[in-house]
C-alpha cells in the first residue's frame, strides 16, 4: 500500500485548489447532528494512480477515496484494527476453514439506488480474478490471498513480462463462488485459510453495481459505491469531491456533508496550507515540518503523532529485468552502508522515524525484533569488505524515487551515506510525482534500486509478507522469487495462532538471507488539522477516518 503502501505500498505525495466557498478552509458552521451531516472539509491527497475500481486500486491516493465510497463485508476497528462484520450479516466457516457461507444485510443500495446483492459480490470478485481484466489486485483472490477455488482457471497464464496470455484461461467464473439467493453466497477455497474473514475486509473484495459491468467507461467517469460517501466530481490533478450518501445503511453515519480530497504535487505546500488553515486535515508531516520539530509549534493544539504498526519504508532491487543485482553480497553491502539513524536525522529530524530491523513493523502479532540482523546495522568496515568481494557497481549508483512526498530528502541522505562508505558515486533518479514513478515501477523500467513502501491492507503479519515477496504477489515490485518462502507462506495460511506465526517468522528470516528488499524505517505517524475542524480520528493505517470528521 500498500503501502500502503499502505500498502502499500503506498506513499503520500502532496498543488492545491480552493474550497467551494473560495476561502480555502472548510468555512462552514455547525457540527454533525441527528439532523444529518453538515459542513465541508478538505483532506490532502495524491492523484490516484488508477481509476477508482476496488480491484485495481492499490495505492494510498486512490485507496483512501475508495474506502470512503465503499463498505465491504468486513470492516476494521479504526483504533484496534480488529475485524468485524460490516455489510455481512454473518460469515459461517466450516471446521477446517475451506468453506464459508456469507449472508449479507438487507436494505443496502449502491449510490445509484440499485440493491446490493450476493451477486454484486460474486460478480465483482470474478471480475477481479479474471486474467484478461488485468486487475492489480487479482492476487488477493489466488493462492496467497483468499485462495478461492477455481482461481487458476480464470487467471490463466502470464508471459515473462507478467502480461496475461490470451486464451490461457479455461473458465470465466471461479468454481468456488456460488450464489444461493439474493442475500447469500458460498465460498469454497482451494486450501484451508484461517485468515479469510480478515482478508475480505480489504478493498479488492468490495461489491460492484450492475452498471459497472455494462458500461465501464461511464463508471470510470462517475464511480458508484455502496459506502458512506458518494462521488461528485473529479478535477484531475486538483481534487476529487465526495458528499455524504443520504441512504447509507451502515453505522456510524457521516457527520460532514462534503469532502474535498485535494491533490498536492508537493507535500510541503499541503503543510503550508494546513498551518495557514487553508487545508483542513494533513495525515503526514513532511520534512520541512519535522526538521527541528517545528510542526509542534506551527500546529500547536492541532497536531498529534502515534507510532504506526502499519507502515514502513524500504528500498528494492530490480531482479526481474537485470543481472546487475543478482549477487546478494552486493545487496547486503549497500544495506550495510546506509546509516539509518543519520539518514533519518538528516531528512526528518532525529527520532521522527524508527530505524527498521525487519520487514514486519512492531506492534503486529508475530513481530520479532532484529529479524534483519546485522544487514540492517550500519557497519562501514563490513560493508567495504563485502563490497570488495563483488563485481561492484559500474558507473553511478542510482536510487529511483518520486521527488515529492518528502522522499527526495532521504534519498539524498542515503546516497551521502553510501558514497562516504563505499566510495561509490550515488545519485537520486527522480520522477516528479508518485504516479509517474509508479508507472515506471509497474512497467519494470527501473534498472537500479528504487524506493518502496507499504501500508497494510489488512491487519496480519501475512500482509507484510505475502503480497510483497511471494513470486506472484500483487506488490512484488522487484521480482523476488524464493520457492521456500512461498511454501512457508502458503502452509502458514492453513494454520492458526503460534503455529502460523512460527512459519511466518521462518519466511521473514529468508528475506534476511537474500536481502533483495532493504528495510529502512517505520513511520511515527505525525499529522495535523486546521482550526476549522474538531480533532479528527485516524484509522489503524494512520489515515484520517472520514466518519470521524466534524466541522466547528
Amino acid at each position: 500500500m500498500a503501502a500502503a503502501a499502505l500498502g502499500l505500498t503506498l506513499v503520500l505525495a502532496a498543488c492545491g485548489g480552493d474550497d467551494d466557498n473560495g476561502d480555502g478552509g472548510s468555512g462552514s458552521e455547525g457540527t454533525g447532528s441527528s439532523d444529518g451531516p453538515t459542513g465541508s472539509v478538505s483532506i490532502n491527497s495524491t492523484q490516484p494512480e488508477n481509476p477508482l475500481i476496488p480491484t485495481t486500486t492499490n495505492e494510498v491516493g486512490g485507496g483512501n477515496i475508495v474506502d470512503a465510497m465503499w463498505t465491504g463485508l468486513v470492516s476494521y476497528d479504526p483504533d484496534t484494527a480488529e475485524p468485524g462484520l460490516a455489510m455481512a450479516e454473518s460469515i459461517e466457516p466450516n471446521e477446517d476453514f475451506t468453506e464459508f457461507t456469507i449472508t449479507i444485510k438487507d436494505g443496502w443500495t449502491f449510490h445509484d439506488g440499485t440493491p446490493v446483492t450476493a451477486q454484486s459480490y460474486v460478480d465483482a470478485w470474478n471480475f477481479g480474478a479474471v486474467g484478461a481484466n488485468a486487475q492489480l489486485n487479482q492476487y488477493f483472490f489466488g493462492p496467497d490471498g483468499a485462495n478461492i477455488a477455481g482461481f487458476d482457471t480464470v487467471a490463466g497464464q502470464t508471459d515473462d513480462t507478467g502480461a496475461f496470455v490470451p486464451g490461457s484461461a479455461t473458465a470465466e467464473t471461479m468454481s468456488g463462488l456460488v450464489v444461493v439467493d439474493d442475500k447469500t453466497f458460498t465460498v469454497t477455497l482451494g486450501s484451508p485459510n484461517s485468515l479469510f474473514e480478515t482478508i475480505i475486509g480489504y478493498s479488492a473484495f468490495y461489491p460492484m453495481p450492475e452498471s459497472f459491468f455494462t458500461d465501464q467507461a461511464a463508471f470510470i467517469e462517475h464511480p458508484i459505491g455502496n459506502g458512506p460517501f458518494e462521488f461528485v466530481e473529479e478535477v484531475p490533478n486538483t481534487s476529487i469531491n465526495l458528499k455524504a450518501f443520504a441512504d447509507y445503511q451502515g453505522d456510524p453515519k457521516p457527520q460532514v456533508e462534503n469532502i474535498e480530497y485535494r491533490i498536492y504535487a508537493d507535500l510541503d505546500a499541503a503543510y503550508a496550507d494546513v498551518v495557514a488553515n487553508q487545508l483542513d486535515i494533513l495525515d503526514k508531516i513532511p520534512p520541512v515540518g519535522l526538521a527541528g520539530d517545528v510542526w509542534k509549534t506551527d500546529l500547536e493544539g492541532r497536531s498529534a503523532s502515534a507510532p504506526l504498526t502499519t507502515r514502513f519504508t524500504s528500498m528494492t532491487f530490480p531482479l526481474t529485468n537485470t543481472e546487475v543485482w543478482a549477487d546478494p553480497n552486493l545487496r547486503k553491502a549497500i544495506s550495510l552502508a546506509i546509516d539509518r539513524e543519520a539518514v533519518i536525522a538528516a531528512a526528518y529530524g532525529p527520532g521522527n522515524y524508527v530505524p527498521a530491523t525487519g520487514w514486519v513493523p512492531p506492534g503486529n502479532d508475530g513481530y520479532v525484533e532484529g529479524t534483519c540482523g546485522e544487514w540492517c546495522e550500519f557497519d562501514a568496515t563490513k560493508a567495504q569488505e563485502l563490497y570488495a568481494q563483488t563485481a561492484g557497481v559500474e558507473g553511478t549508483l542510482m536510487i529511483a524515487s518520486n521527488s515529492d512526498g518528502g522522499h527526495r530528502e532521504w534519498v539524498e541522505a542515503a546516497c551521502t551515506s553510501i558514497r562516504e562508505t563505499l566510495g561509490v558515486d550515488c545519485q537520486g533518479d527522480y520522477d516528479p510525482d508518485f504516479g509517474s514513478f509508479r508507472g515506471r515501477v509497474n512497467a519494470n523500467e527501473i534498472m537500479s534500486p528504487f524506493r518502496t513502501g507499504w501500508v497494510a491492507d489488512y491487519p496480519s503479519i501475512q500482509n507484510f509478507l505475502a503480497p510483497l515477496y511471494t513470486a506472484n504477489g500483487s506488490a512484488n515490485d522487484g521480482g523476488y522469487n524464493n520457492p521456500e518462502f512461498d511454501a512457508l507462506i502458503q502452509q502458514a495460511a492453513g494454520l492458526e495462532g503460534d503455529e502460523a506465526l512460527d512459519l511466518y517468522n521462518q519466511a521473514e528470516e529468508l528475506l534476511a538471507e537474500d536481502m533483495a528488499i532493504v528495510p529502512l524505517w517505520y513511520d511515527n505517524g505525525q499529522r495535523g488539522w486546521s482550526d476549522n475542524v474538531n480533532e479528527p480520528g485516524f484509522t489503524w493505517k494512520g489515515y484520517v477516518d472520514p466518519l470521524s470528521i466534524t466541522v466547528k
